[in-house]
């Protein structure tokens, strides 16, 4: 199964760090967000991956280049300047995607949830892993119903991690373009095709300078532990 890592985003919540450099380069723990997640990826036998970009996205191919020296194999998928927003993203990266099953990571989490899982996840159009609410999203996203189905709505909800493995067919016959995944996502919810775990593990949306700070002292605690 190939994998993915949306990399398109401007960043902005994150300004000024990212006026010059995109998010998923800027560092923790002594290394740029995004080789984090190819180290897990990789780790987790997904070594064929794709990255796309937008804002400033050059930067990132030109210091991941093809993936060698991480164990990886990258290719690219270049939006323009403005981006497709997610689902968007993925459709313009089928052609790259070339598997019938992928995994979807965004790229500017963390997180140590084991990806290895799902290599052999049985799902039908999508299947989405959920954290408990960050105090900055507090309402949540979805939830799951007894079955392990992902539902939009009900009493418990939780918010999506961007850790999602989907199946070719949630995208087929879709324009190319900007597009949002969640109504995608809701539209196959309505059908009983999107099914979820929840993680109860470490996750952080690194979405403010405040946050990538408390990632980087959380690797640095890690570091620690492991001394």
């Amino acid at each position: 199964m190939k994998a993915m890592i949306l990399a398109a985003g401007r960043g902005e919540r994150m300004r000024p760090l990212t006026d010059h450099t995109p998010k998923p380069l800027l560092p923790a723990g002594g290394k740029p967000l995004i080789e984090h997640t190819i180290g897990q990826l990789v780790a987790a036998g997904f070594t064929d991956i794709v990255i796309n970009y937008a804002h400033l996205g050059q930067q990132i191919a030109d210091y991941l280049g093809n993936g060698k020296t991480l164990g990886a194999t990258i290719g690219y998928s270049p939006e323009g300047e403005e981006g497709l927003e997610t689902a968007g993203g993925i459709i313009n990266a089928l052609p790259l995607l070339d598997t019938e099953t992928f995994l979807v990571v965004n790229g500017d989490v963390a997180t140590d949830f084991p990806f290895a899982q799902l290599q052999n996840q049985p799902f039908d159009l999508a299947h989405l892993v959920l954290v408990n609410n960050p105090e900055h999203h507090p309402t949540g996203d979805f939830s799951l119903d007894s079955a392990g189905y992902v539902i939009d709505g009900g009493t418990d909800t939780f918010t999506f991690s961007g850790v999602g493995v989907y199946r070719r067919e949630l995208f087929a016959n879709l324009p190319s373009g900007k597009a949002k995944l969640a109504p995608l996502l809701r539209q196959a919810m309505a059908k009983r095709r999107v099914s979820g775990q929840k993680h109860t593990g470490f996750w952080m949306d690194i979405g403010t300078p405040q946050r990538l700070q408390e990632l980087d002292f959380y690797y640095s605690q890690q570091r620690i532990g492991h001394a």
